[in-house]
């Protein structure tokens, strides 16, 4: 009898454990489940640009865009400049790039020569003077010539910005950038996530007129 007991016991104390790591797991695995429910999807800018604005801005304009996209370089001249002038001066937006080359052999070239810049400090007028300057896809505009010619007119160091090119130095920053956009469902370009610092995120696709993006800063502000 005594032994019988001592048995239903110990069924009792294995069945009690075996509850409570059950509860554990179900409890673990629901505030997973929450977290992942409520959590925005988080989008890493720290392999992309330097960011341009306020690091205090509680609105990111995070753009994935190639240099050789056609809708890119019209955004660039029709929408961009009326959201610094608007939004970015004033403190309330900051702005990321992420490149996502994939429109031709020379994109990844130029995307690479965007990071040569910031080595110098000169990342985003690097930036513009791509998209400034940009014409047919592969047809030369981002050659190695004309790239460090960007380079001359801006004028940077010459002989560090060759060498970073001709070693295509920032090659790997750059898959990089596109692999991430790629997992991140980015299919096309130009493409934005806007995110504030609520954690709320809404997303454009295309050039856009300044009107669509108006809207949605505001509504996130």
């Amino acid at each position: 009898m005594k032994t019988k007991q001592i048995a239903v016991t110990a069924a009792i104390a294995v069945l009690g454990i075996a509850i409570l790591v059950s509860a554990t797991t179900y409890w673990s695995e629901f505030l997973v489940m929450q977290e992942n429910r409520i959590k925005p999807m988080e989008y890493n800018t720290a392999i992309g640009s330097p960011i341009f604005g306020s690091e205090t801005a509680t609105v990111t304009i995070l753009e994935y865009g190639d240099y050789q996209c056609e809708m890119c370089k019209h955004w660039f001249h029709n929408t961009r400049s009326q959201i610094i002038e608007n939004y970015v001066d004033s403190g309330k937006v900051n702005l990321y790039f992420m490149d996502i080359p994939f429109l031709g052999r020379d994109s990844a070239k130029a995307a690479n020569a965007s990071y040569c810049a910031e080595e110098q400090g000169m990342y985003w007028e690097y930036h513009s003077m791509l998209y400034e300057h940009q014409e047919g896809i592969d047809d030369g505009w981002a050659s190695p010539e004309r790239l460090k010619s960007f380079a001359f007119s801006l004028g940077l160091n010459a002989d560090q910005f060759s060498e970073c090119i001709d070693l295509q130095k920032y090659k790997q920053r750059v898959k990089l950038n596109s692999d991430k956009s790629v997992s991140q469902g980015v299919q096309s370009t130009p493409y934005f996530v806007i995110i504030n610092s609520d954690g709320e995120q809404q997303k454009i696709s295309g050039a856009q007129p300044y009107s669509v993006f108006r809207q949605v800063i505001e509504s996130m502000l």
